[in-house]
Parts: C-alpha cells; sequence; structure tokens
C-alpha cells in the first residue's frame, strides 16, 4: 500500500516505470516519456522524416533545456533582460515500439519553449506557439504495428528574440509522458471535483466528467475517494447525464481539511464502463476545502481569517535554467515556507504541473496566471502576434489542467496588460473571464493591474474582475475602499527591492531609487562592481522597501495579502544594471537559494518561530562608521555588544520592523541578545574573519535516485581556522566526482557573473557557494572542491 500525502503521484511515477507490455490490461496506460531522447542544435527539414539517422545527435532526458548551456554574451538577441543567453533552434527525435492495438495513442507536453512542432512517423501533427501551456496530440492513426519502430520528432523554434522580458530557456523543458486509452475514455483533463458545501462535519465532493465514447453501449461511473493513508472514505456508482457530460456527487464524512499548515490531500478514482465492461480509470489527487474573499475582512481559508503571505516567482530554476527539477523545485518551496511564505504568484505564465502538485503537497496558495500580454506587445516577438488566434486555447488549457489543484485559489488572467488603458481593455476581460468562467467558477479571476486610478483603467472598468489586483501603487491602499467601493483587493506585486547578498553601502537609512526614474534604463553613478547593497534601502523608480511595503499591506484588513518580487532571484530582468548583470537583484533569497538578509526580516514578522538576526559581517576598517542592524521577534528589545561593552538596548518602533547602531568599527566580536519581559531569548554573535582557511560543506539530499533525477544541493562556504566565514572571499572552486555522477549546475548567487553556471568550477561570491550533484545510476559518489589556498574537502553522496 501507498501511503502519506504524495500517493497520488508516486502511483503514477511507479506506473511510469513499467514496460508498456506489462500493463496491457490496464484501460489507462500513463508512461513517462522523459527518457532516452536524441538532441541537436540546429535546423533542416529532413529531422521530421521517419527513419532518420540520428546517431550522431546528442543523447539526453528531458527535461531539458539548451539555452542555460549556452554562454553569457551581451550580443545574444535575448540581450541581457533575456538572461544574455542564446536561443536558436532545436530538435528532438525518440524512438519507441508499442502494440496500440484497438486503442487510442497521446504524447502529452507540458511545456515546450516555444514554437513547438511535432511529427510521428514523418506525419505532421501540429505548431503549438505558447512556451508555458500544456498540449497533446493523437499518434494513433499513424503508429506502426507492434513491434516496428516509430519515431517522434519535435521542432522547437526559439530563434526570434527578444520575446520575453525575462529569461524563458529554449527546448521540451518540462515533461513528457505517453498515454493510452480506449477509444471510450475520460477526456484530457476531463474530471472535475469541486467541493461545493464543506464544514468540519461533512464535505460534498462533486465530479464532472467529460468523456470520448465511441459506441453505443451504456456508461457506468464509479468513483471512489481514498484517503492519505490508502482508506476507502466515499464511493458512488450513479452518475447524471446533462449536455453531453456526467455528474456524480460523494460525501466525506470528518474531512481533514486541505490547509497551508496541513495541507490534507485525498484521492479519486474515477472508473468507467461501457456496457460493463472496464473501460477506463482516471485518477486524481484533490483537497477539501473552502475560502472566502470579503470587501471588508480580506482573505480567509477554512473559515479563519488568514493574511496571504506570497512571493512571485519565475519558472527558472538558477543554474538548471528553465528544465525543471523537482528536487530544485521542492528545495526552493522549503526556503520560502521556513521564510513564512504561504502562497505563490505564477508569474506570469502557467507553471509545470509539478510544481502545482508541490504546492499540493507542501502547502502553498496559487495565483495561477495566463499572460504577461494581451494583443498589445512588450517586446518585438512576444505572445501578442499569437494571441488573436491562440489566447482561448491556451488560458482554457491552464485552467483545465490546473482546476483540480487545492492551492490554486486565483486564476489571474494578465499582468500589466497594456489594454489597461484604452477601450479594447474592456472587451477583452470580458472575454477573457468567460472563457475562464465557462470551466471554472470556483474560484474568482483577477488581472494583475499597474494603473491604480479606476478612472483610467479600462479592465478594471469592464466590471468581469472578483478581484481587484493592484500591483505597486502602495499609497493607494489607505484610500482603496473609498475609491472601489464594494471591491476586494490583493496586492498582487510588490516592493522590487533591490540587493546583492552580503555587500552593503552606507548610511543604510537613506532610500535609493536605482534608476531613478523612467528617463533612465539603468542607474547612474552605480556600484562599479555591479552590486547592490542589502540593507533594504535600494528600490526600482516604481517600489519601495521591504519594510515599508509590508507595514502598508499589514495594517489595513481588506488588503487580503500581498506577493512581494519576488522571492528568488531569477534569470534575466537585471534592473539597475547593463550587462555584464545578467539576472535579477529582486531577490529577496538570491539564485544559489542563499537568503539576503531581509528574509529575516519576513521571517521575524511571517512565522512564529523565534527569530534574530545580526548583520552586517563584522570585517572593516578600523574607526569606521558602520550601520549594525538586527531584524527580531517573541521579544521586546535587543541589546547591542561590542567586544564585551553594552551599546543600549533598542525596540522597534511601529512602523519599522528592525533596530539599528550606527557604531565605529573595532576588530572582534559583535553581539546582539533579545529580551522578553527582560529574560534572555536568543544571542546572535558575528566575530571579524582571519584570513580564509579551509571549505566547510552542509549536504541537502545525501541520498539521491537516479531514475527520479533528483539532484544533491551542496553548499560551500570559505571559513578561518576558528571556522568563521570569510565575507569577501571569492576563490575559484574546482570540483571533481569520483563515481557515476555529474556536477549539473553551480552558482555563487552573484547576478553579474558571467561564467557557466554548467561548469565544474565556479567562483566563490560573498563567502558562498552552490553545487548541484546529479547521480547517473546507483552506487557511491565521492565529491571533492578545491580551491587554491584551502585545504580540499570531500563528501560522499549515495545514488540509489
Amino acid at each position: 500500500m501507498i501511503k502519506g500525502i504524495m500517493t497520488v503521484r508516486h502511483f503514477l511515477m511507479l506506473i511510469s516505470m513499467l514496460p508498456l507490455v506489462s500493463m496491457a490490461q490496464a484501460p489507462r496506460q500513463i508512461t513517462d516519456f522523459n527518457k532516452g531522447w536524441s538532441f541537436i542544435l540546429g535546423d533542416d527539414s529532413n529531422y521530421a522524416k521517419s527513419g532518420l539517422d540520428s546517431k550522431k545527435w546528442r543523447k539526453l532526458d528531458l527535461p531539458h533545456d539548451w539555452s542555460i548551456e549556452g554562454q553569457f554574451d551581451s550580443t545574444h538577441p535575448a540581450r541581457n533582460a533575456g538572461g544574455a543567453l542564446p536561443g536558436g533552434i532545436g530538435w528532438y527525435t525518440k524512438t519507441f515500439t508499442i502494440n496500440s492495438t484497438g486503442k487510442k495513442v497521446y504524447i502529452e507536453f507540458d511545456g515546450v519553449h516555444r514554437n513547438s512542432e511535432v511529427w510521428i512517423n514523418g506525419q505532421y501533427l501540429g505548431k503549438w506557439p505558447y512556451g508555458y501551456t500544456a498540449f497533446r496530440y493523437e499518434l494513433s492513426r499513424w503508429l506502426k504495428p507492434a513491434g516496428q519502430i516509430n519515431t517522434v520528432a519535435v521542432r522547437v523554434d526559439n530563434s526570434q528574440q527578444p520575446n520575453s522580458r525575462w529569461y524563458t530557456g529554449s527546448g521540451i523543458y518540462r515533461d513528457v509522458r505517453l498515454v493510452i486509452t480506449n477509444k471510450t475514455a475520460i477526456k484530457h483533463w476531463g474530471s472535475f471535483i469541486t467541493t461545493p458545501a464543506v464544514n468540519n462535519q461533512a464535505a460534498t465532493v462533486s465530479i464532472e466528467h467529460d468523456v470520448q465514447q465511441e459506441g453505443k453501449g451504456a456508461l457506468k461511473f464509479i468513483s471512489t475517494i481514498y484517503d492519505a493513508q490508502g482508506k476507502k472514505v466515499s464511493e458512488v456508482n450513479a452518475a447524471t447525464a446533462k449536455n453531453d457530460k456526467y455528474y456524480q456527487t460523494l460525501t466525506v464524512s470528518q474531512p481533514h481539511l486541505w490547509s497551508v499548515n496541513r495541507p490534507y490531500l485525498y484521492k479519486m478514482v474515477t472508473k468507467v464502463f461501457q456496457d460493463n465492461k472496464w473501460v477506463d480509470e482516471y485518477t486524481s489527487a484533490f483537497g477539501i476545502r473552502y475560502f472566502n474573499f470579503d470587501v471588508d475582512n480580506g482573505f480567509s481559508l477554512n473559515g479563519q481569517y488568514l493574511k496571504i503571505l506570497g512571493v512571485c516567482q519565475h519558472h527558472d530554476l538558477g543554474a538548471l535554467g528553465a528544465a525543471y527539477n523537482e528536487s530544485a523545485a521542492r528545495r526552493q518551496l522549503r526556503i520560502l515556507k521556513e521564510m513564512g511564505v504561504n502562497a505563490i504568484r505564477m508569474a506570469h505564465n502557467p507553471p509545470a504541473s509539478r510544481l502545482l502538485d508541490l504546492c499540493d503537497e507542501m502547502g502553498f496558495l496559487v495565483m495561477d496566471e495566463s499572460f504577461d500580454m494581451w494583443a498589445k506587445k512588450k517586446n518585438k516577438f512576444d505572445y501578442f502576434s499569437d494571441f488573436p488566434e491562440w489566447h482561448q486555447k491556451d488560458l482554457e488549457h491552464m485552467v483545465k489542467r490546473d482546476r483540480n489543484h487545492p492551492s490554486v485559489i486565483i486564476w489571474s488572467i494578465g499582468n500589466e496588460i497594456r489594454e489597461q488603458f484604452d477601450s479594447t481593455g474592456i472587451s477583452l476581460t470580458r472575454e477573457l473571464v468567460k472563457i475562464v468562467k465557462d470551466l471554472d467558477t470556483t474560484r474568482p479571476v483577477t488581472c494583475a493591474l499597474s494603473e491604480s486610478d479606476p478612472a483610467k483603467n479600462y479592465i478594471y472598468q469592464s466590471g468581469a474582475l472578483d478581484l481587484v489586483g493592484l500591483n505597486y501603487k502602495i499609497d493607494s491602499y489607505k484610500d482603496f475602499q473609498k475609491n472601489y467601493p464594494g471591491v476586494k483587493v490583493i496586492a498582487s506585486e510588490n516592493v522590487s527591492g533591490l540587493a546583492s547578498r552580503g555587500h552593503y553601502d552606507m548610511p543604510s537609512d537613506s532610500l535609493r531609487l536605482w534608476p531613478s526614474s523612467s528617463q533612465f534604463k539603468y542607474v547612474e553613478n552605480g556600484n562599479p562592481d555591479y552590486t547592490v547593497s542589502a540593507y533594504d534601502n535600494v528600490a526600482a523608480y516604481w517600489g519601495v522597501t521591504h519594510e515599508n511595503n509590508w507595514w502598508q499591506v499589514k495594517r489595513y484588513k481588506y488588503m487580503s495579502g500581498l506577493f512581494v518580487w519576488s522571492g528568488f532571484d531569477f534569470l534575466g530582468e537585471p534592473v539597475p544594471y547593463p550587462y555584464p548583470a545578467r539576472s535579477s537583484y529582486y531577490g529577496i533569497i538570491d539564485m544559489a537559494g542563499f537568503p539576503k538578509d531581509v528574509y529575516y526580516m519576513y521571517q521575524s514578522e511571517w512565522t512564529t518561530k523565534p527569530v534574530l538576526h545580526l548583520y552586517p559581517y563584522w570585517n572593516w576598517k578600523q574607526g569606521q562608521l558602520v550601520d549594525v542592524k538586527a531584524y527580531y521577534n517573541n521579544a521586546d528589545e535587543v541589546e547591542l555588544f561590542l567586544n564585551g561593552k553594552s551599546l543600549g538596548r533598542k525596540t522597534k518602533i511601529d512602523t519599522a520592523f528592525h533596530v539599528m547602531w550606527r557604531i565605529p568599527y573595532e576588530a572582534g566580536e559583535l553581539k546582539a541578545v533579545s529580551y522578553k519581559n527582560k529574560k534572555q531569548v536568543l544571542s546572535r554573535t558575528i566575530k571579524t574573519s582571519g584570513a580564509a582557511y579551509r571549505l566547510e560543506l552542509s549536504v541537502e539530499n545525501k541520498i539521491i535516485d537516479s531514475k527520479k533525477n533528483e539532484l544533491a544541493f551542496i553548499s560551500a562556504r570559505v571559513v578561518d581556522k576558528d571556522g568563521n566565514l570569510v565575507p569577501e572571499a571569492d576563490h575559484l572552486v574546482k570540483v571533481t566526482i569520483t563515481g557515476a555522477g555529474v556536477v549539473e549546475g553551480m552558482d555563487n548567487g552573484n547576478p553579474a557573473d558571467t561564467h557557466s553556471l554548467k561548469d565544474a568550477q565556479h567562483h566563490i561570491y560573498k563567502g558562498l557557494l552552490l553545487v548541484m550533484v546529479k547521480g547517473l545510476k546507483p552506487g557511491q559518489l565521492k565529491v571533492t572542491l578545491n580551491a587554491e589556498g584551502l585545504l580540499p574537502i570531500t563528501t560522499l553522496i549515495t545514488v540509489k
């Protein structure tokens, strides 16, 4: 028996590992189709032909992003806004045999960026321009008899650039599956589960089935709900037919409600019979929960008030690029969860399906977003040209794929759309909202608006939005209810604060806008090393500091929550600098996953665990005035000591979430102590470090599964003989692996480092470095890190 809240997905993954012949009796066969592809970067129409000889092509497994494998260069047409990495055209092929007599066979892609075209045995199946939505093709009629080789070919064209305001990646960068069904079967994403009535005593669970039926035999549906331990809790075998769909209702007694603190998942299994013959089985994970957005009282989940504490996230995974990796995504979510985050805005496009699985399992609320532009472009080659023909298909696919996820609580139809400013915004908003509502009425629809004046915003004037999303413009929060009477609101994007981890410019208490206005593309007179101070006093001209923003959202209950821009740094959009800056400075966490200091401000406000974070490091010039800050909670005050001498106690004021001392530097020990009712709560110490002496390692995922493409994450820090971090260390670290493993990526969190993220060597930045290791087959890996002048260090990774 498979146990735990990950039952459904793990069950499907187990099935996907079996050969097709062993599942001949299963009515629905789902096979992981990621392994064993061939790839070539380049273009030739002959690549689509059946029988192509691809022996000289590169062999790889999906997901794959070829752009991240390139070199950073300012001459790439995506420019540094797109990550300064190459695009181009690439081809993928895969051969397989199959016995599908009397069956329907589909190939399903969760995301291909972009302009993908697919052939089976030389037969053209179609084109899908948008790089972020899932789609599938039926292969059945062009497949060869059992035992004969079939060839699928995929052309991916990401050559026309710039086509985005951030890094997109290139290739088949999400999962591919092969699905085999009988001719009568539930359609793609064809079972829709809702929970229309929920309380602590009972929950009503409704299912809508959309079925592809061949033949006139009577259909019967048996749907069963299993709890997280695999125990049957409800079953129904009656269905009502209406408008070519079938409806069932079940009751779950004493339901476990899905929440951000207890993300409990059930499993729905529907068996379909035609003339009493078992023809299909469809499985979905789902959660039982209810929520509400209120004009005056903000957001509630399962009847309890809850502030949405969210961040915006782009889709790349740092040094892995856009290629989805479950362990890397889980690591990001874990770091965010520990910060106190309970919500993710998927900016600005549908995410990988498996990322939503993780949000379901780990307890994150989700704003699922469709587009960054409609018919009015933001870049020369972006989605605007595809919008007229494709927006309905893309939006429908997003909603159909994602509507069973309990984590998804908001549909967003766009971000800072330019149709805000003319009357076309009215008709387009109404059309897009109708597309969503025709498929799902259980969640509100919003659009992230950059124009906060209702008289000037045509998307708002459409009257179609259930929830107004405001980007920035925090001064409008105070009078929101007066200017938007009777309207529900979410702060859909906030802050745009800028910081380099571990860099500090003083004084720390003056706001700097980099760049200063829309007249400037880049900051004037920035730092020559392309750094930005981490004191939370630098923002883009449209943004504010993290503390100021949180104060404005926190104080108004009708503000249902916020999504900070951004959770992690991401590739592309390197405001405020030109190349060699190639990734963002917006993140609360850098691209390698190392928190910046402001992370602890949020942790002190968004969690109940005791926090005391003291910064900056303590290596300065003798006598230099240094601003020392501390974030804390669960305490009344903080006392600072320098070399044992008290510099006084300080308490936060209502509008700030830190305390600060400006003191002359003196080498030695800096210590902070927090107190509650005059009793010590926590203490933190920072010491002046000596010369770099050795590397110190910590490892996440010391046991990894090669079949699941799991990664081990090795964090390296440079320390002196006493174990103190050396804050300015920048050694070149070389990694060697003994055993069947490879370095999948390395990153130091420096947005202006143009060294390839895929090499097995990389510079330390501000004393820290991340190494990602992949196992190729079961065994043990010996991973050694060497840096000139430092003692080498080795760690062991077990691959199963």
